[in-house]
């Protein structure tokens, strides 16, 4: 842990007393969103302090040529940036001509800044002292709408406590913005068009390159005492900046406020010509709605997430907190409303790893949103990637495959691979066995087969030959081999046959053949279509089995356990206990070269496998390999402690199952990997919903029927959550002594319960 300051509580984060130090931490932990755009929590004021400006729309991206020191064929062209975006929320404050400036001020007392996450709002109030000595209390609220996703509003209120005093507001939007990980500090914005008309104001631009048109907006009314007053406007336009500036002079304890409403209209949504058009019609509805209009609004919508989405865990505000903070950011970032956006790692709230989509959201993302949305929400997730296969097609051909072989990129905004690290791009191919496997767990989850004859199968078939033609045989093995990867253990490099990657390359090819037969026994014309238009035959089938039969998993006899890859035992073994703590992190004090030759390991990588296909590996076979590789676990990867919570609550430890938990769930909260400052993981925050419901609440589907396997731990006295399955919301809770299960829907259903099949009927609470 490395920090320790967010108050705990069960629906709000909360920091209270103001410290520079960390204000580029909270601008990541307070972030907002509404799944069409979000922010930083950056001060709306000036604020000459390190800060990370952020503010990010949803889809819009920019192709920053990718900085390495010598070519190699096949290598993407840019790195896709998650590009900083025209700023709306500023409102520079002058009192007393003097700028109001945190960083800058005399004294700044009773700082307090909450996100209230019950509620969708972030508020931030304090009693500053100026150089001036002019006194001042502050108080801002402020949200992005989920009803009308491209607005936000904001409440910014000034209150003299010690004088009168001459106040100056001047809310302003600036397209002057840059990113900070620019490779080669391009200009990524082209402003065309700064327009100001009656009390609104108006910035066009568009993107370099990937020519995205946007909008951005904004309109404002003031306030004294809560009563509206008509200021004339002082326009102020720059070439990259519009301001209102609306002064009045205020009596000391009055109360002077202004109501914000800004935000992008983008030609994702409107046609590029229209955009100052859309944007004044949305300002329409939401100046019609005013403030508290909105604000309520929010409320609802928020209650509407919550009442499907809500854990509930009591006697354990930390464990609470964690994971609502979890739940609110996965929203916050996928709403699942458009089918062309994904879910990207940092979200909206910062700029490392660019593009949107990894396979993090096959592996951990759509298990959450299936279950706390409906089947229409994952199922749009997977479309997602058909219709990005011919690009994966593509990427694969650049690397030398052939014959509709498709690798699916491991980082992309538009199906084409955009990553720049070597490792990862050429490497790190087990990406596209979490796409195959996403494909099963959806029909696993909600019963729709539909989804594979229409569009899966087609995936499926580019995969399979892609790890058909990506395995070689081996006669020292007499078997096929994998060379030359990177498994989700980024902390090593180019190995061979690990068995993460091999184990999936298998499974891929089967379940692939699997649905072909099923498609030609049950489905004869899509069975007809999809092998006519991918060119398939029975022949190319069997050589496919051929790989999948006889692939080689490294394994070691003396430990009885499956290797990560070949070699691994060659590694000096020392394990964590042993590792001095000042080494730690070990990506941010060791070089990479230490790392490459070292034993540790970044995040589950045999165990991944193992949690992927438990089905196919007994308890004990289990119970082996976790004893055995997570001694060397660094868990310096987001994704790794989801996994070993959900494992431990399996192998019944509830100790190590309760500290993997806080570990995921707290992340980000307690700043583990020293790295929050650069953002939020959103995705492995699905990993901490799942390590509840999966781990804790043991949810499996097992023969076509739920089934749980609850514990709990020591430290808890109950908890519950909701799930969806195939339209039946049932709601689970869990105490120290007991379990129960209701059923909120009007159909009865069955579950087994620790093995033992029970019957849930309609509206009934069923004690198990």
């Amino acid at each position: 842990m490395n920090q320790d300051y967010i108050q705990p509580d069960n629906w709000s984060i909360i920091e209270e007393g103001f410290n520079p130090e960390k204000v580029k931490s909270s601008e990541s932990l307070f972030s907002i969103g509404n799944g069409a755009m979000g922010q930083r929590a950056n001060f709306e004021e000036k604020y000459s302090g390190p800060t990370f400006q952020g503010s990010y729309i949803a889809g819009v991206y920019y192709p920053d040529k990718t900085r390495v020191g010598w070519w190699k064929n096949g290598y993407p062209e840019y790195f896709a940036k998650v590009l900083n975006a025209p700023s709306w929320i500023g409102i520079n404050v002058v009192i007393n001509n003097e700028q109001l400036d945190l960083f800058a001020c005399k004294k700044v007392e009773n700082f307090r800044r909450e996100l209230n996450m019950q509620e969708g709002w972030l508020s931030r109030s304090f009693i500053a002292t100026l150089q001036n000595n002019t006194v001042i209390k502050v108080d801002s609220k402020r949200f992005l709408s989920l009803e009308l996703d491209e607005v936000g509003a904001i409440q910014y209120s000034i209150t003299p406590i010690n004088s009168n005093v001459e106040i100056s507001l001047s809310p302003f939007i600036d397209a002057g913005i840059t990113n900070e990980d620019s490779n080669w500090d391009d200009a990524f914005w082209n402003i065309s068009n700064l327009v100001v008309k009656d009390n609104q104001a108006f910035i066009e631009a568009q993107t370099m390159k990937t020519d995205f048109h946007t909008c951005t907006f904004m309109q404002s009314e003031c306030f004294i005492n809560n009563n509206s007053i008509t200021l004339q406007a002082e326009v102020n336009k720059t070439e990259k900046e519009i301001s209102f500036t609306y002064a009045e002079s205020i009596n000391k304890g009055e109360t002077f406020t202004i109501h914000k409403i800004g935000g992008y209209a983008v030609d994702r949504n409107h046609h590029k010509k229209e955009l100052i058009n859309a944007a004044k019609q949305v300002l329409h509805k939401a100046t019609e709605l005013g403030y508290e209009g909105l604000l309520n609004q929010q409320k609802q919508a928020w209650s509407k997430i919550w009442e499907m989405a809500d854990i509930t865990i009591e006697g354990d505000v930390y464990a609470q907190q964690g994971i609502r903070f979890n739940i609110f950011q996965l929203n916050q970032t996928y709403l699942g409303k458009d089918a062309t956006l994904n879910i990207g790692p940092k979200g909206f709230t910062g700029e490392k790893y660019g593009g949107s989509t990894y396979w993090d959201t096959e592996a951990y993302c759509i298990p959450f949103y299936m279950a706390t949305k409906d089947q229409n929400v994952a199922r749009t997730l997977l479309e997602y990637r058909y219709n990005h296969l011919d690009r994966a097609i593509e990427n694969a051909e650049k690397l030398g495959f052939t014959n509709g072989a498709a690798l699916y990129p491991m980082v992309t905004m538009n199906g084409e691979e955009c990553h720049n690290e070597w490792e990862i791009t050429f490497e790190e191919i087990h990406r596209n066995g979490a796409i195959a496997f996403a494909i099963y767990n959806y029909y696993r989850y909600t019963g729709d087969y539909s989804y594979i004859p229409e569009k899966g199968l087609e995936v499926l078939i580019g995969i399979a030959r892609f790890w058909h033609q990506r395995a070689n045989f081996s006669k020292n093995h007499n078997k096929y081999v994998i060379l030359g990867v990177t498994g989700p253990n980024e902390y090593e490099n180019n190995v061979n046959n690990n068995f993460y990657t091999n184990y999936l390359a298998k499974w891929c090819i089967d379940y692939a053949a699997k649905n072909i037969s099923k498609l030609k026994d049950e489905y004869a014309s899509d069975f007809e279509r999809i092998m006519a238009k991918t060119n398939l035959s029975e022949e190319e089938v069997l050589k496919w089995k051929q790989v999948s039969d006889n692939i080689y998993f490294p394994y070691s006899k003396e430990e009885n356990v499956y290797l990560q890859q070949d070699g691994f035992l060659d590694k000096e073994l020392i394990t964590v206990a042993d590792l001095d703590k000042s080494q730690r992190p070990i990506n941010q004090k060791w070089s990479w070269d230490r790392i490459l030759r070292s034993p540790y390991i970044k995040q589950a990588d045999v165990l991944q496998g193992l949690y992927f296909f438990e089905d196919d590996f007994s308890i004990e076979a289990l119970e082996r390999h976790f004893d055995f590789y997570e001694p060397f676990t660094v868990h310096e990867s987001s994704l790794s402690p989801c996994v070993h919570s959900i494992q431990a609550a399996k192998l019944d430890r509830m100790e190590q199952a309760y500290t993997f938990y806080l570990r995921t769930s707290r992340l980000d909260l307690d700043d583990y990997n020293y790295e929050v400052e650069e953002g939020l993981h959103i995705t492995s925050m699905a990993g901490t919903w799942m390590s509840i419901v999966e781990g804790f609440g043991g949810m499996r589907v097992k023969d076509d029927t739920l089934s749980f396997t609850p514990k709990i731990p020591k430290e808890w006295k109950g908890y519950s959550f909701k799930i969806n399955f195939r339209g039946t919301i049932i709601k689970v809770y869990k105490n120290q002594k007991e379990c129960k299960f209701y059923n909120e829907s009007e159909k009865e259903i069955k579950l087994y319960v620790n093995n033992t099949e029970i019957s849930l009927p309609p509206s009934q609470l069923v004690e198990a």
